[in-house]
């Protein structure tokens, strides 16, 4: 059992159902503030530590309030597509788990705020950019195969976008100030607690990523059910008192307590996988 499955048993009554709808909200509000008062937000609402100290706490949830574009099309785009990332996540995540990746990511803005004005004294103005962008790049590891389609033409593969921006974000990190490190640093950091607290890390692992090739192969050379067969086959040596077996990676519940596994019903047949291959496998026609 995971430190999320632990912690969600304890405090997941508590979680706030439809999170991502809040902070669209929050946007569209600093959308229209901006289209009336452009300079309201920088002087009464951005996340200012120096502001905050002197008691302006009303600051440390008000910067949220901020768009993810000033332009009236693009705007509308981004907010429709965030609140259909946040949901999907939220949806296979389940909304506790959503609640901390969100909630962390605002957590640590505020702390990167605060560190980089600690050591440097000067002007932070941190906006939650980072934040969209974590929550862009937790949904391309959970959907790598997903489609967007630039300017409505161009057919990119989220996988592909992700590696993008992460060379971006790299690169900005170490060519950035000690101010930039800082925040790159702490602002993502929710995203790879996510991946490490949830086990989703483990899909990246070399010998789960051995699996996968050696399913896509099998795929390959086999029929549909010579394939399932070979799959069985493969791992049934390991133990053939288990229930569940992925049909990607081959895990079964005691190999894997932790894993829920479920049949999956637009393949052709009956493929059972686990939690991490549920939703990114490739189906079986």
């Amino acid at each position: 059992m995971t430190l999320f499955d632990r912690l969600q048993r304890k405090f997941g009554r508590y979680a706030i159902r439809g999170l991502m709808r809040y902070f669209i909200v929050l946007y569209a509000l600093g959308f229209a503030l901006y289209l009336t008062r452009p300079m309201f937000y920088v002087r009464y609402l951005a996340l200012d530590p120096a502001a905050i100290l002197n008691g302006q706490i009303w600051r440390l949830v008000t910067f949220l309030i901020y768009p993810p574009s000033f332009s009236r099309l693009w705007g509308l785009l981004l907010l429709l597509m965030y609140y259909f990332l946040g949901n999907t996540l939220e949806a296979v995540w389940g909304s506790f788990r959503f609640n901390v990746f969100l909630l962390t990511g605002v957590l640590f803005h505020i702390l990167a705020a605060f560190l980089v004005y600690a050591l440097t004294g000067a002007p932070v103005y941190l906006t939650p950019e980072n934040l969209n962008l974590s929550i862009f790049l937790a949904f391309a590891l959970t959907f790598p195969e997903m489609q967007f389609y630039l300017y409505f033409l161009i057919p990119v593969k989220a996988k592909y976008m992700a590696v993008l921006y992460g060379v971006i974000e790299i690169y900005s990190f170490f060519v950035g100030s000690i101010s930039e490190k800082i925040t790159i640093a702490l602002c993502l950091l929710n995203l790879f607690l996510f991946l490490f607290w949830s086990g989703t890390w483990k899909r990246f692992s070399p010998k789960d990523l051995r699996r996968r090739a050696a399913f896509r192969q099998a795929v390959r050379q086999q029929s549909p059910r010579e394939t399932k067969i070979v799959s069985i086959d493969r791992s049934s040596s390991v133990n053939r008192s288990a229930r569940h077996r992925c049909t990607v990676c081959g895990r079964t519940e005691l190999d894997a307590p932790e894993l829920e596994f479920r049949y999956c019903s637009k393949c052709k047949g009956d493929y059972e996988y686990c939690s991490d291959h549920l939703y990114t496998h490739r189906h079986v026609e």
